[in-house]
């Protein structure tokens, strides 16, 4: 698999990107990967010197949620996190839009995933620049110029995480607008899921379009070589998630990290360590 194909590059065009692809076998190659996944993350958190950010961006019903679970299915809970971003609190509002961000940042040898993130203070806030209306900014013009500081802002938050030891890497999962409808109406048909129906959906559907233009001026804006973004074909879920494993095991397979030496003094106790556990008698 090449994962480069999937990476956004200048000039790209999400509209003429697939939103559907197949992959043979994904069931077993995402079990393999999600074990790779599992000892890179053992390797990262031991290591303890640098960190990951998985960014997950998409459409309502894109399969965020569902590809986070598999895909992180094999990963030791202590060095683990996810965020997820909803609509801002009063606390959150009280501050910049990035504060809630920089709080849910992974620790060293942590890996952190943003279900949803700053990104929505570019994409959901721009398709309805309303939003901003009811927020107590100093600049209360909202032309090309706001969102070309937003973009900035985003660019070097993300460039001071890389030079501090924080690897980004940010998906967009490109589900077509007829696979949304299908998945949507499935929920609906299945009473188990209603808990994550949101009839608000459904509305926002009128706005594809400016949402696919925001989207396209931001993986524009901010698709850099130190927190690339990847744009994943999300019709077919199972090879979706494939390709998310592959990208994810790929960096981490890249990197610099390894199991720590021990301390040279512990290592010289380690002959009376043994011996004196093999010779207890009780």
């Amino acid at each position: 698999m090449d994962i480069q194909a999937y990476r956004f590059k200048e000039g790209t065009v999400l509209g003429e990107l697939p939103t559907n692809e197949e992959i043979d076998d994904p069931k077993d190659t995402l079990r393999q990967l999600v074990d790779e996944f599992s000892d890179a993350q053992e390797r990262l958190y031991a290591d303890a010197r640098q960190s990951l950010l998985l960014i997950f961006q998409g459409m309502d019903g894109a399969g965020k949620d569902s590809t986070i679970k598999k895909v992180t299915s094999g990963v030791n809970p202590q060095g683990f996190q996810v965020t997820g971003f909803k609509k801002p609190t009063h606390l959150e509002l009280d501050h910049n839009y990035l504060w809630r961000c920089w709080r849910a940042v992974p620790e060293r040898g942590r890996i952190g995933v943003f279900n949803r993130s700053h990104y929505e203070e570019v994409l959901v806030v721009r398709v309805h620049p309303g939003i901003l209306d009811n927020r107590s900014l100093p600049d209360r013009v909202f032309g090309d110029d706001f969102w070309s500081r937003r973009f900035a802002d985003i660019n070097n938050f993300e460039a001071h995480l890389h030079h501090n030891g924080t690897r980004i890497i940010k998906f967009f999962l490109n589900v077509s607008k007829e696979e949304q409808k299908r998945r949507m109406i499935r929920r609906l048909d299945t009473p188990e899921k209603w808990w994550k129906f949101n009839p608000g959906d459904v509305e926002e559907r009128a706005f594809w379009d400016d949402y696919m233009r925001c989207y396209q001026w931001a993986l524009e804006a901010t698709s850099t070589q130190h927190a690339p973004w990847y744009v994943i074909p999300a019709d077919n879920k199972p090879a979706m998630r494939v390709i998310v494993a592959r990208i994810i095991v790929d960096l981490l397979q890249g990197m610099d990290i390894n199991f720590p030496a021990p301390d040279p003094d512990q290592v010289s106790r380690f002959d009376w360590a043994r011996a004196t556990l093999e010779n207890e008698t009780d």
